[in-house]
């Protein structure tokens, strides 16, 4: 077909306009088209605006009180991340019709291989990208932006060229004027301090850093300059990751909201970091080898432990048992404590494991599949609606942890 030519390779980057604030614009659509701030959880600062708000001058990570002083009409409203991630949910099963190759990127924007695509479709690029754009806006009420070009570096930047709710298709044969086009600030990878210094050597569009004299682009960026620079080029460096790299740690930590002296307490404390922590190694399909636990003092000074487990494990009682044998290790009778965290590592697939010949894992499995049940639960009835028997403590106590949704650290 002739519109497969000079398209041995072909990326799209799908990537959707101001997300969490389109989000509560769906299922509000009296509040279409207006000034809307998602705010943090606990509504001190905006998080994501609308492009109406960003108009008007408010930025990401602004306090709501400057928000509300430079645009009073801004329509404010708390964070709801597991309604955001049911949509992304949506977002990439639309995507997973056009093409098998998928990568999650982000929960509002992913990387498609679309290199035999317009063959099983009997479209053109330009069609596809405009049909995969319409049917997300139809199925979930978010619009989102297209750019298919050869390289991934060049289908991002396309996608962003053309925001919002467009789309971009770069040709081999377009990539000059369309590099002409795009400040060398506006390169992914580029920030304002690298741009800067490309500027002293009057590199200052995205043509002339392709264009850098090799010796020069390695002397101030290294490799990933090189890698960028090929990419620009059109000749594909980075492939499509249909598989999430394991995180190095997952943790779980959190402000106990007052320094507190009573051992049940800060146990409490940490029992429903464990809780929360298994429950996503759970729900990833991943297993931990290492646990890693701290306390902040009153004076933040930090008191940590470190317990190595027989087995790569995500079972429930076998690391609330490590969790105990560090709490042991770092309380102290008579001091105040203000914080907590769980923190597991050296993370491993739970795919990847080898058989139990031993009969070491058996009652793990169990506790897996526990942990699943109690998290179809909290999921149908809201988060919190099992737990441990220890948490109550914590409300007892009038006691709540600083945050009340789960927070995932991957370094």
């Amino acid at each position: 077909m002739k519109m497969l030519s000079n398209w041995s390779n072909a990326i799209a980057h799908v990537d959707c306009d101001a997300f969490y604030a389109s989000c509560e614009a769906a299922r509000h659509p009296e509040l279409k088209g207006s000034a809307i701030c998602v705010l943090s959880s606990q509504d001190a600062i905006v998080v994501a605006k609308s492009y109406a708000a960003k108009a008007l001058g408010v930025t990401t990570g602004m306090p709501v009180w400057e928000a509300k002083k430079i645009a009073p009409q801004v329509v404010c409203l708390a964070a709801d991340f597991r309604y955001y991630g049911q949509v992304s949910g949506k977002l990439f099963a639309i995507l997973r019709r056009y093409s098998p190759d998928v990568e999650v990127y982000s929960i509002d924007e992913g990387f498609m291989d679309m290199s035999a695509v317009p063959a099983l479709w009997h479209q053109s690029f330009q069609q596809l990208a405009d049909e995969i754009r319409l049917t997300i806006a139809c199925e979930t009420g978010i619009t989102a932006s297209v750019g298919i070009a050869t390289t991934r570096t060049l289908a991002k930047m396309a996608s962003e060229s053309n925001k919002p709710n467009g789309t971009m298709v770069v040709r081999f044969s377009q990539i000059v004027p369309f590099l002409h086009g795009i400040a060398v600030s506006d390169i992914p990878g580029i920030g304002r301090n690298r741009a800067a210094q490309l500027n002293r050597f009057n590199i200052h569009t995205a043509l002339e850093f392709s264009r850098m004299d090799e010796l020069l682009m390695q002397q101030l960026l290294g490799r990933s300059g090189m890698v960028l620079k090929q990419e620009l080029t059109g000749f594909p460096v980075l492939g499509i990751e249909t598989e999430p790299p394991l995180p190095k740690s997952v943790s779980r930590t959190a402000s106990m909201g007052q320094q507190v002296q009573l051992r049940e307490v800060v146990s409490a404390h940490l029992s429903y970091h464990t809780m929360r922590l298994v429950s996503e190694l759970v729900a990833k399909q991943l297993l931990a080898r290492h646990i890693h636990l701290f306390l902040t003092l009153a004076s933040y000074e930090k008191r940590t432990s470190n317990v190595c487990l027989d087995v790569p494990t995500n079972s429930l009682k076998r690391i609330t048992i490590a969790v105990r044998q560090g709490m042991k290790q770092m309380f102290r009778r008579g001091e105040s404590y203000r914080a907590c965290g769980v923190v597991a590592t050296r993370i491993s697939s739970s795919h990847s494991q080898t058989p139990d010949l031993f009969g070491l894992t058996g009652e793990d499995e169990r506790q897996t599949e526990l942990m699943s049940v109690v998290n179809r639960i909290n999921k149908k009835y809201g988060t919190g609606s099992v737990s441990l028997a220890a948490v109550r403590l914590i409300k007892q106590k009038k006691i709540r942890p600083r945050f009340q949704y789960p927070l995932l650290i991957a370094h």
